[in-house]
């Protein structure tokens, strides 16, 4: 997928769950891993070891815990 795709992907995610109540990173975690293939997953985590521009903060602290 490209990354462009990706971050729009991950931010409309967090989007959603940033309004809900909870700690948000966790929910959207559980998202990632109930949803996302693992090669996504890991596509995500390689883009924010690169500096994950564009990604919502809630989206990196979520994939600290993937």
């Amino acid at each position: 997928m490209s990354p462009e795709k990706m971050v729009t992907m991950a931010n409309q995610i967090a989007t959603f769950f940033d309004t809900q109540p909870g700690h948000a990173p966790d929910k959207i975690a559980a998202h990632l891993k109930d949803y996302w293939e693992p090669r996504m997953r890991e596509q995500l985590k390689s883009y924010i070891a690169a500096g994950g521009a564009g990604l919502r903060p809630s989206v990196q602290e979520a994939a600290l815990s993937l």
